[in-house]
C-alpha cells in the first residue's frame, strides 16, 4: 500500500495486527494506518480496507516506538535534534522536545514505558569527542536525565525481554554497547563487530 509520503521507512504492527505505524523520513511525517471493514459494492460482504492519517512530526523523522500502552508515539527527527510526541488514538502530534544527538537515529521505549533512549549517528551540540551519541528521557517530564559518550555514532537498539538490558549498536566504534536499564550506565561492549546497526533476538529451539 502506498503512505503517499517520502521515504516510508520504519514499521511498527499492532499485536492484533489492525494498526501499523511508519515513519516517512523524507516527508518529516508519522503514518497511521488502520483497518477499516466497509460494505463492498453491489451487494458484495464487507471488505477489509486501510485508512492513512499522516502527521507532521519534523524533519529527518525516522527511528520512532510506540509506548507499551499504545497511548503515544514518539519520533526522532534526526535534521532537527528533535523528538515528537503523537497522541496515537488522537492522531495529532501533542509537542516536540529537543534532544541532545545529532544525527537521530532510533528511539525506544523501555518495557515500562517510563524511559526512552534516543541513539545518533551524528555528535551532540559541540561536536566534540565528549559529544552524546545516546540520551535517555524521562517520559513523564520530557527531559533528558542521561547522556551517553558511547566513542562512536550509534544506531540500532535492543532490549531484552525482562528490561534489564539495552544494546545500542555504536556503528561508529564497530561495537554494541550493553546498558543497564537500572542506573543507564554502560556496563561493557560486545567487540570487535563490522559498523552494526540492526539488531533482532535470534530465539534457539
Amino acid at each position: 500500500m502506498g503512505t503517499g509520503e517520502d521515504r516510508t521507512h520504519m514499521v511498527w504492527v499492532s499485536k492484533d495486527q489492525t494498526k501499523i505505524v511508519t515513519s516517512n523520513v523524507s516527508s518529516g511525517t508519522v503514518s497511521i494506518i488502520e483497518a477499516s471493514t466497509r460494505n463492498g459494492m453491489f451487494g458484495a460482504g464487507p471488505q477489509k480496507n486501510w485508512e492513512v492519517t499522516d502527521v507532521t512530526a519534523g524533519r529527518g523523522s525516522e527511528g520512532f516506538d510506540v509506548s507499551p500502552d499504545e497511548k503515544q508515539i514518539w519520533t526522532a527527527n534526526a535534521q532537527d535534534n528533535t523528538a515528537t510526541i503523537i497522541d496515537f488514538a488522537a492522531k495529532k502530534d501533542i509537542t516536540t522536545i529537543p534532544i541532545s544527538v545529532r544525527g537521530a537515529n532510533r528511539l525506544k521505549f523501555t518495557p515500562d514505558g517510563k524511559y526512552v533512549l534516543v541513539s545518533g549517528l551524528g555528535a551532540g551540540p559541540g561536536g566534540g569527542s565528549g559529544s552524546p551519541n545516546a540520551v535517555v528521557i524521562d517520559v513523564a517530564t520530557r527531559k533528558e536525565v542521561k547522556q551517553l559518550n558511547l566513542g562512536g555514532s550509534s544506531a540500532g537498539i535492543l532490549i531484552d525481554s525482562v528490561g534489564n538490558r539495552a544494546f545500542i549498536a555504536v556503528s561508529g566504534g564497530n561495537k554494541v554497547a550493553v546498558v543497564s536499564l537500572k542506573d543507564f550506565s554502560v556496563t561493557g561492549y560486545i567487540t570487535p563487530l563490522a559498523q552494526p546497526d540492526g539488531m533482532a533476538w535470534a530465539v534457539r529451539q
